[in-house]
């Protein structure tokens, strides 16, 4: 068999891999998808060539927690809380969702990521409200060709009129949709989506957990993200009955405390932060501090482009920003000045590649670019303003950049986007078909009298004794098997 291979020529590599460095004027030679070489001047005369000069040369940024199923209804809760996006998102827009525009929305929101030089998502997909619809979100990451852990979610986004029938059926379609997509290797790797611990009876969390790791998936759960609830708790509940373990992704943590922290850490859990999210739905502080503190190495997500950018640039800056400062609040308070940044931009740009992949169970694949990894890289640079002068390649980067400036974009090893243009959708087109798809999603519930948020009075008080009733099965079950750590 004939082998393809490419070399990156004449960029500025930056590898993110300490044992490698960079190489201010290096190539980056790939053969059937694989990096087989990294260095100045390699001689190779028989491969396809992209002109790297004046660019930077960095792997592919990783999205830690992605619904990208609501790319069709991008902004949509630019002035909205987290219970307003609970009731209106998850339990309004979702249910007005079809099969095809689930398939659409992943696809959408795959290529938006593309663009930006995201090249791996977790996918945390719940808006399966039917067997269909799992199957459209399967295929629409596919569609776009982006590499992803798809991660099932079992969320019953209409409790009052489910099409899906009792818990037990959703976990008989995650099995089926492993066996049908996940049979062999390729750009997709399977994960669990947990439903909101104690958001529905203890038996079934157990369940989940127990058919992620019947097939080695992935695991990842909205975890501390309700001040004053037992909502998306459970982290010591979870521990005690040794149901935690490094395969798990912990999104937000803002309301843990010490107790929660030490057990993440204790079992080596990761931590995803959606700085965006946090900061305007009311989530809390983004837990920068909190890693730091115990060890944990953090990842960064765009969480929700219904509300935010799909660009992971935005949040390396206002990441690195809001961690920044809070590190020097102390100082501050104490009436003084900080003599250095806690932060580095390198270091935040690990946020988003080697620490990502290693959240991911990737990262002996992507991450960074290290012979024997897969080509998933990008081409940053060309003639924007912001990337002129380029004294400090980690800042421009972190501090300067955006989408437009991510030039070409390589997923295993495929050119996906290529001297700015998208080359796997027509942006005319599909950017058509996604407006008409948020017209009649949101026309489905105009006509159906449903107004937008529609989030109740007092709806977290609502919500907190059935969410108590379900946290003290937990806390019985751990009693009962002499939990550690309780």
């Amino acid at each position: 068999m004939s082998s393809h291979r490419t070399l990156v020529r004449n960029g500025h590599i930056l590898t993110m891999d300490p044992a490698l460095g960079d190489f201010p004027a290096g190539d980056v030679l790939i053969e059937d998808g694989a990096i087989v070489a990294v260095g100045p001047s390699l001689p190779v005369t028989d491969a396809e060539i992209l002109d790297a000069t004046g660019h930077l040369v960095l792997p592919g940024l990783i999205d830690t927690h992605r619904h990208t199923w609501q790319s069709l209804v991008r902004g949509i809760c630019g002035d909205w809380t987290l219970a307003d996006y609970y009731f209106g998102i998850r339990l309004g827009v979702s249910p007005a969702y079809t099969p095809d525009d689930v398939r659409l929305g992943n696809f959408y929101g795959g290529i938006d990521a593309l663009n930006a030089g995201v090249t791996t998502l977790l996918d945390f997909s719940h808006c399966n409200n039917t067997p269909d619809h799992s199957d459209g979100a399967v295929r629409g990451l596919q569609e776009a060709g982006i590499r992803a852990a798809f991660c099932y979610g079992f969320f019953e986004s209409s409790p009052e009129a489910s099409r899906f029938g009792e818990h037990q059926a959703r976990v008989a379609d995650f099995h089926r949709i492993a066996d049908t997509y996940f049979a062999s290797d390729g750009l997709l790797t399977l994960g669990v989506s947990l439903s909101e611990i104690f958001g529905l009876p203890w038996e079934h969390t157990v369940a989940e957990l127990a058919a992620a790791r019947e097939r080695g998936a992935l695991l990842v759960n909205h975890a501390g993200c309700v001040f004053g609830s037992v909502l998306a708790t459970g982290i010591t509940e979870m521990e005690a009955l040794g149901l935690l373990g490094p395969d798990m992704v912990h999104v937000h943590c803002c309301s843990f405390g010490d107790a929660e922290w030490e057990a993440i850490a204790r079992t080596g859990g990761k931590v995803s932060i959606s700085v965006e999210t946090e900061l305007n739905m009311g989530f809390g502080r983004p837990v920068f501090e909190r890693c730091r503190r115990h060890g944990v190495r953090p990842t960064l997500s765009a969480d929700v482009v219904s509300l935010n950018s799909g660009d992971l640039w935005h949040e390396l800056r206002y990441g690195l920003g809001f961690a920044r400062a809070e590190a020097d609040l102390p100082v501050n308070t104490a009436g003084s000045m900080p003599g250095s940044v806690t932060y580095t931009a390198r270091e935040a740009l690990n946020w988003s590649t080697v620490n990502a992949a290693e959240a991911l169970g990737l990262g002996d694949k992507i991450g960074s670019l290290t012979p024997g990894k897969r080509a998933d890289l990008m081409l940053v640079g060309g003639p924007a303003l912001e990337q002129h002068p380029r004294v400090d390649p980690y800042a421009t980067l972190v501090f300067q950049t955006t989408a437009a400036d991510v030039r070409t974009v390589l997923v295993d090893g495929k050119v996906v986007k290529r001297d700015g243009v998208l080359e796997v959708a027509d942006l005319a087109a599909v950017t058509a078909q996604a407006d008409a798809a948020a017209d009649r999603i949101l026309g489905r519930l105009r006509d159906a009298g449903r107004a937008l948020p529609g989030t109740p009075e007092g709806a977290w008080a609502a919500v907190e004794p059935t969410a108590r009733e379900f946290h003290e099965q937990a806390v019985r079950e751990a009693k009962n098997k002499g939990g550690r750590h309780l």
